[in-house]
């Protein structure tokens, strides 16, 4: 198969299931159920062909692999895919996650089920090319388009102010992303191509990089999001339906930090080391803040979703540390937290189903009618704490050795987010699982079904499997981790040679 386009059928693959779905007729129960089963073997399919690159892939090449391109417009602009050790992560995550998706949305959406499906198969398209362009354009295009599905899935299934929390979604990512445009039409006027790799090694004017790194970090930080633009997520989080939440949180959060990996230190180093005290401050603050707002939280989803802001921050502050572990810890956290995050909201959503309630007060002694639930819950919760032997601790882990390396007080100051995690995780848990269980209305409450278990345990094992073996994601990462670094580091001392010689 090493022949084939395997990241451009990848890519477009969930569009063939798109055309299935569209040829389903009717609006029966036996309709629907087909649209489903389409849209999951379509999934599966995806995650399937997504393992031969994985399968193909070449750890020890620092460069980008599987590429495809087919030139446009002269040569300048063209169709341009190819994926290296940063974006093969979330190109599998993505196509791991998408299954899942659909398997939580079996019984719970009921209307419009054919629109349904089609968003979520348009929007892992979308998702799959943003990690797989190599072309500035082509990434633009993905980038902004993925918010049409995700506005569509948040405003037409979310909760009871659906419309508020979708356009406050769309408005605050887009405005962000109109500067990104900006910049990237003066990418192309100063070198003449928009071919990433060749713009990763273009050595862009210091003054322009720093206009240029604050333009694309104006879309990224949205995107992340990173505090103050992070009021968004709280609302589209708690609207969006389960598998809508899901994939928010583990695949579009971490298109911001794939973009700093990508665009920020590579091609605006000066600007990056520039502003790298500002990054440090704003994801403190994030973590800091963030977590206190969560420990106030009512509603379940809303408390997840704050924390999510607060992990964030641990990203951000990994990948301006400029240092190995900095940088691998915030990779390997964006993988964990699209695991741990995505598996917490879909434990929200089984007994929001089941009670359709959100209010942290309208459960408790949950662990006498839902044992398997408990320990599901119990495990995710852990590892969003960063309890060492799950996903979450080698992350957070990394990036505060990288931070310490760095400045020790953003260390000490992020440190008190992993006790602050603690604190709400913690109390969430007692009140939904533990203590009596006198509310009439859980007395009868089932526990965790075959379709809940097959979406659980999964989740389960990768949580604990690489809080104890992390190394199949580092090894993936390390060539492409050290290019990164080491090409951001040679900028910087070339800058510095002819600052000297100016002088």
């Amino acid at each position: 198969m090493s022949n084939w386009p395997l990241l451009s059928i990848t890519t477009f693959l969930p569009l063939v299931g798109v055309f299935f779905i569209l040829l389903v007729r009717g609006d029966d129960d036996g309709a629907k159920d087909n649209m489903r089963r389409v849209a999951l073997i379509t999934t599966v399919f995806t995650f399937v062909i997504s393992l031969f690159i994985w399968g193909g892939f070449d750890p020890q090449n620092p460069g980008f692999q599987f590429e495809e391109s087919e030139a446009w417009l002269g040569g300048s602009i063209g169709y341009r895919m190819g994926v290296d050790g940063i974006s093969m992560l979330f190109v599998i995550l993505t196509t791991f996650l998408m299954p899942f998706c659909i398997l939580a949305s079996w019984n719970s959406i009921q209307n419009r089920v054919k629109e349904y499906m089609i968003a979520f198969l348009v929007l892992e398209t979308l998702m799959i090319g943003v990690f797989c362009a190599l072309d500035l354009v082509m990434f633009y295009v993905f980038f902004e388009a993925g918010l049409i599905p995700m506005f569509l899935i948040i405003g037409v299934w979310g909760g009871k102010r659906r419309v508020y929390a979708s356009y406050k979604f769309f408005l605050y990512t887009l405005l962000g992303s109109v500067l990104m445009l900006i910049a990237l039409m003066a990418m192309y006027w100063d070198a003449g191509t928009t071919d990433i790799p060749t713009l990763m090694a273009h050595d862009f004017p210091a003054g322009m990089q720093t206009w240029l790194w604050l333009a694309f970090f104006a879309s990224f930080a949205v995107k992340m999001p990173m505090w103050p633009v992070h009021t968004w997520l709280p609302d589209a989080h708690v609207e969006a339906p389960t598998a809508g939440s899901v994939i928010l949180a583990a695949i579009l959060l971490k298109m911001g930090g794939y973009g700093f990996l990508r665009f920020s230190l590579p091609m605006f180093p000066l600007a990056s080391e520039m502003f790298a005290p500002f990054v440090f401050t704003l994801s403190v603050v994030a973590i800091v803040y963030t977590s206190l707002v969560a420990l106030a939280q009512e509603d379940i989803k809303k408390l997840i979703a704050y924390s999510s802001v607060a992990h964030m921050g641990y990203v951000t502050m990994g990948i301006f540390t400029m240092t190995e572990q900095g940088v691998q810890g915030a990779l390997f956290q964006m993988l964990s937290h699209g695991i741990v995050s995505g598996a917490l909201f879909l434990c929200v959503g089984v007994i929001y189903d089941r009670m359709h309630t959100r209010d942290i007060s309208a459960y408790g002694g949950l662990v006498n009618r839902m044992p398997f639930y408990a320990v599901a819950f119990m495990i995710f919760t852990m590892a969003n704490v960063g309890l060492p032997g799950t996903s979450g601790f080698v992350g957070e882990f990394l990036t505060l050795m990288g931070a310490f390396q760095v400045n020790t007080w953003v260390a000490l100051m992020a440190t008190l987010g992993v006790i602050f995690s603690a604190a709400y995780a913690l109390y969430l848990y007692k009140r939904v699982v533990f203590g009596a269980l006198d509310k009439e209305s859980l007395k009868s409450i089932m526990d965790l079904s075959v379709r809940e278990r097959v979406i659980l345990v999964p989740l389960i094992i990768l949580t604990i499997f690489f809080g104890f073996y992390p190394a199949p994601v580092f090894d993936v990462t390390a060539a492409s981790v050290d290019a990164l670094l080491a090409n951001y580091h040679a900028a910087l001392e070339a800058a510095q040679q002819t600052a000297m010689l100016a002088h």
